[in-house]
């Protein structure tokens, strides 16, 4: 008999909703193969993933994500199909697991089409420059890399979503921060920190509801047991970004004047623009559809550069007057293809340039071919074989926090999707933190710690895949500066290991 969680528990909404069922409802008696060969898929990929980053970084000197890691995915997931016929696993349950693993991330395409879409009429009609502008402005190089965090975590809150984060405030602060002459890498890590601090802690989130429901706690109860892990962590993350900020002004980047100036001479920079964002926030916060909210973004986005900013449609369309046939081939071709409005600096040059939807198409590459690989190895049961192992680890309480951390981390690089990560790994350990006499509040903390935040570092993973794609900042540049992402499990782990605010059933106080 399937359990179901009880009227009270919160359910998650929208894609995160539909992993929930899929996996409640799903066969539990899948292929269990021997760990040892359950293994060899994920050594495969990271092999060739080793050699071919080797390969593009030194010898041709080129993006370590460019489309062969998507042939060695989609080859590590023929690789694993192999073994699975090997094991009686048929050629029709492979497809049809990988089938089901590419319309869970559906939403998700649509979403990276509709963010290249956005992003060339936010360009062009001068919202992301004044953006900038205002940014320069205002945000002192002293405090700029703080300043991302707290500027993200409150958007993040506020909306739910670290990728809707990433979408809007985050292309402009990554736009400022290349102004100011910071490297991408720190400001996309400060963007990604603070989105994943606020995406954690709000009550808007599908991940934060997806953890509660599936470990059975009320939705607050887990925000306020995130806390107690997540506040020392994205404190931690604030003191290490305030010193590279301290050392990055003293490295003399303080003259924006000819930044600003050729900002001015450029594009009719005006408040008036920030209303397009703001309705879009308004939309997000209301809970309308991703998809629905960016469609109106871009929309507006168009409207307002041909109200706005008739010389740079006059410019891209080589005609003096800025007719309606023109306005619409430079709207289209915004949205669609690459544009690129020139300044007379080349830092801004390569800031206002866009791809549209054409740009994304390597990064909905990347997802699909993640996709293949996790439903390849869902299907012929390796993802259950090395969650077992790990379960079976777990003979003692900081085990059992080490074996989530770990299953939410496998299931990260492997089946490529943090919902998954937390739904699988959320089931498989519900029990064992019951026996250990543990509060469910536990399980659902470290599900958090683990399965969502190290999502955006790993450049497979379709989290990680879309944020390096909306901020233009490859996952190698800015992971060593998501401080906040990657010591949230070390953190969970600390707390484990010293016994510090470790709730149990016995004890609710």
């Amino acid at each position: 008999m399937i359990r179901r969680p009880p009227r009270s528990t919160p359910k998650p909404s929208s894609a995160a909703s539909d992993v929930y069922k899929r996996q409640t409802l799903e066969d539990t008696n899948k292929k269990v193969l021997p760990l040892q060969i359950a293994m060899l898929p994920l050594i495969f990929l990271v092999t060739l993933l080793s050699f071919n980053l080797y390969a593009n970084v030194f010898i041709y000197d080129a993006d370590p994500l460019a489309g062969s890691s998507q042939f060695i995915l989609i080859l590590s997931g023929a690789f694993a199909a192999m073994i699975g016929h090997r094991y009686n696993v048929s050629y029709k349950d492979v497809i049809s697991s990988i089938s089901n693993s590419i319309k869970s991330v559906t939403p998700a395409l649509i979403i990276l089409l509709w963010v290249g879409a956005l992003a060339g009429t936010w360009m062009i009609s001068g919202i992301i420059p004044s953006m900038v502008y205002y940014g320069l402005k205002i945000l002192d190089p002293n405090i700029f890399l703080p300043a991302c965090i707290v500027i993200c975590s409150i958007i993040s809150v506020a909306t739910g979503s670290s990728w809707t984060t990433s979408a809007t405030v985050g292309i402009a602060l990554v736009g400022i921060g290349k102004a100011l002459g910071i490297p991408a890498g720190m400001v996309g890590g400060a963007v990604i920190a603070g989105a994943y601090f606020g995406d954690k802690l709000s009550p808007l989130s599908d991940t934060t509801n997806l953890a509660a429901a599936v470990s059975k706690v009320d939705l607050f109860k887990h925000i306020k047991y995130l806390t107690h892990t997540t506040i020392p962590s994205i404190s931690i993350t604030l003191i290490v970004f305030i010193i590279l900020g301290i050392y990055q002004t003293s490295n003399g980047v303080t003259d924006n004047s000819f930044l600003i100036e050729t900002i001015e001479n450029t594009f009719n920079i005006s408040l008036i623009l920030f209303i397009v964002p703001i309705i879009v926030l308004i939309m997000i916060v209301k809970k309308t559809p991703p998809i629905k909210a960016l469609t109106i973004g871009t929309l507006l986005g168009a409207l307002f550069a041909i109200l706005f900013q008739p010389q740079i449609i006059n410019e891209l369309s080589d005609s003096s007057n800025n007719t309606i046939i023109a306005s619409y081939k430079v709207v289209i071709d915004t949205i669609t293809s690459n544009v690129s409005i020139t300044t007379e600096s080349e830092i801004l040059n390569e800031l206002f340039s866009t791809g549209g939807m054409i740009g994304m198409l390597n990064t909905i590459f990347l997802v699909m071919a993640t996709m293949i690989f996790g439903g390849s190895m869902d299907a012929i049961g390796a993802i259950k074989s090395i969650s077992k192992a790990l379960l079976n680890w777990a003979d003692n309480i900081f085990k059992l926090f080490a074996s989530t951390v770990a299953s939410c981390l496998a299931l990260n690089l492997t089946a490529s999707d943090q919902y998954l990560s937390i739904v699988v790994s959320g089931k498989m350990f519900e029990k064992a933190y019951k026996d250990k006499k543990l509060a469910p509040e536990n399980l659902s903390r470290t599900l958090e710690d683990s399965a969502t935040v190290t999502s955006a570092l790993i450049p497979w993973n379709s989290c990680g895949a879309y944020h390096s794609s909306v901020l233009g900042v490859s996952v190698g540049e800015y992971f060593i500066y998501a401080i906040f992402n990657w010591i949230s499990p070390f953190m969970t782990l600390l707390f484990a290991a010293f016994r510090i605010k470790i709730r149990t059933l016995a004890n609710k106080n």
